[in-house]
């Protein structure tokens, strides 16, 4: 990723009325101060200036909480968040994705495309089990919110008349049955911030250098080689591809029948730039040529090679396989 391009996603993850909507108010809250703050500067930096915040959660995109009951209108709101954050995650914009994302394949999939753009992301978790008197600990940070407090949470959005409601008791169970737990020694879920229901703010600077990285270092992150694009091929790459090898064989058998009964020898082929000569131990037949063939155009016809280098490249191969 160029060091003036940003990309920056954050997940937030927890259990259904943890608090992560609100917690997400802190975050772009606070991301909008610090591009504020570096706007006042006398020397701003251009790549904090240029950023925009964005926060996808349900109520926008018209997401009902009964979607939850039917498994596959649950899969159709999670297309919907998929594409609103695709939308929106492009150059100089830092996106918060407040859904409850709370299956792995989902965070796993939202990690592949912020990484397919070269973005840095995080996962900010609100989530805690409690087996007796213990909380479960991950990388020594005890996180929260208990899923007790969540309904205690939940019952009284119900019971209010300014707020939009909270989840039906079934559905709410069902949620926080089904939920996968992030797990910060796997990659897709790493870098991963935990946040107790008590503290009063998550961890602003720690999820700031995660993102955006250091003042003057810009974070970056390296796409995988199968979501980079190829180059396009020439339009005709195939077809030279066949024709060189096919006029090749057709010049190695026509000497053959030239020269019978002779166990080797030197054949010269047209239109090899480096002037070589294909090196013939023994006579081969037909098939065996073919498969040889065969061979060389299945290791190239994902890679494309200039058109001028498709018969000095053939040329070494059947050497290499004459010996």
């Amino acid at each position: 990723m160029p060091a003036n391009l940003l990309y920056e996603l954050i997940i937030l993850s927890g259990y259904p009325s943890s608090g992560k909507t609100h917690r997400a108010r802190q975050l772009l809250d606070f991301f909008d101060s610090k591009i504020a703050l570096n706007s006042s500067l006398p020397s701003p930096d251009p790549r904090i200036a240029r950023l925009k915040t964005h926060h996808v959660f349900d109520q926008p995109l018209g997401i009902s909480r009964e979607v939850y009951r039917d498994s596959r209108k649950e899969k159709d709101a999670r297309a919907a968040e998929y594409s609103a954050v695709k939308r929106v995650l492009g150059r100089d914009d830092i996106v918060v994705a407040d859904g409850l994302n709370y299956i792995k394949g989902f965070r796993y999939q939202l990690f592949c495309e912020a990484k397919a753009l070269g973005t840095p992301s995080c996962v900010v978790s609100f989530i805690c089990r409690l087996w007796g008197n213990w909380m479960l600990k991950i990388r020594e940070v005890h996180i929260g919110t208990p899923a007790q407090t969540c309904r205690e949470i939940n019952s009284r959005l119900l019971a209010s008349l300014e707020n939009d409601g909270g989840y039906p008791d079934d559905v709410l169970e069902g949620l926080i049955f089904r939920y996968e737990e992030p797990n910060g020694m796997t990659r897709w879920d790493s870098p991963l911030f935990t946040v107790l229901y008590s503290d009063d703010a998550p961890p602003y600077e720690a999820i700031w250098e995660a993102t955006i990285g250091k003042e003057g270092e810009a974070k970056v992150v390296k796409p995988n080689a199968a979501t980079v694009l190829k180059p396009a091929a020439e339009s005709n790459y195939l077809y030279e591809l066949d024709k060189t090898t096919r006029s090749i064989l057709t010049r190695i058998l026509e000497w053959q029948k030239d020269h019978p009964g002779e166990a080797g020898g030197e054949i010269t082929v047209p239109d090899v730039q480096a002037r070589k000569n294909v090196i013939l131990v023994s006579p081969l037949s037909l098939p065996q040529l073919q498969r040889l063939r065969r061979q060389f155009i299945s290791l190239n016809r994902q890679h494309t090679l200039p058109q001028a280098r498709i018969a000095d490249l053939f040329v070494d191969y059947l050497n290499d396989n004459f010996r």
